[in-house]
């Protein structure tokens, strides 16, 4: 488990991370304390992967395009 702000994470960063603490949940081989702070560190990283997903989703969104499909540009998107 890393020290790095969950906040300060990429979309790829933290679902790395949450990978890895799947991983060690699921093989059941740490202590109870342990268990809950991954779990808690693990809560905190996929709000962040949903995020980051909404983020992508809302600029995509965004994109204008014209009758046959190509992109013309980008309209602004509440909030971001």
């Amino acid at each position: 488990m890393s020290d790095t702000d969950v906040n300060e994470m990429s979309f790829e960063q933290a679902m790395a991370e949450l990978e890895q603490v799947l991983g060690q949940l699921e093989r059941g081989d740490v202590a109870l304390d342990e268990s809950i702070a991954l779990y808690e560190r693990g809560a905190l990283l996929k709000k962040r992967c949903e995020t980051k997903l909404k983020e992508a989703e809302e600029k995509v969104a965004a994109i204008t395009t014209d009758s046959d499909g190509n992109p013309t540009g980008l309209k602004p998107v509440e909030g971001l």
